[in-house]
């Protein structure tokens, strides 16, 4: 678990990295103070304006240090969501950030071990692949089964696929937002 101090700087350097990026074309070097952030962890940033979501990028294994992955990923949601334009400098203001430090994935066997709005969701069939972080469902009052389906839309599956050869894994996450 990370505290609100690794959190809170989490959430500056993820500005800072955007920041520096669309100013300058370059990807900041960050350092982070907090050993906490040199672990390994995946984690998705999450861009908002005026409660709409304006970009949303993540790795969900832990391959680079927890401060490299929100800068890679803070720079991605901000420049290359392909369902958004490249976000401008004058956008900047109107930005939040919230990023999801998230847990290993855990395959699973059964639907009944997912806890909606405390798991988020990602399901692979073939070459699909569709991932939804746990405050998707609870922020859209889904079900079980409504979430079951909305991952498997996002991976470009039928709705009913998890019930079909998919694999399915769980994940938690720890949420930090500037709201």
């Amino acid at each position: 678990m990370l505290t609100e101090t690794d959190g809170r700087e989490l959430l500056t350097i993820a500005r800072r990295a955007i920041t520096d990026y669309l100013n300058t074309g370059t990807t900041p070097v960050i350092e982070p103070t907090s050993p906490a952030l040199l672990r390994n962890a995946g984690a998705f940033v999450t861009l908002k304006q005026e409660d709409r979501l304006r970009g949303c990028i993540g790795l969900l294994h832990p391959t680079l240090p927890l401060a490299q992955t929100v800068v890679d990923m803070a720079i991605a949601a901000a420049t290359r969501d392909s369902r958004f334009p490249p976000l401008a400098v004058e956008e900047l203001a109107d930005i939040t950030i919230e990023i999801s430090v998230l847990s290993p994935l855990k395959k699973i066997k059964d639907v009944s071990e997912i806890i909606v709005g405390e798991h988020g969701l990602s399901i692979s069939k073939g070459f699909h692949q569709g991932v939804l972080l746990p405050q998707v469902a609870s922020g859209q009052g889904w079900d079980l089964d409504t979430f079951l389906e909305y991952v498997c839309l996002k991976a470009g599956l039928n709705e009913e696929d998890w019930r079909r050869g998919a694999s399915l894994f769980i994940f938690s996450a720890q949420i930090f937002s500037e709201q």
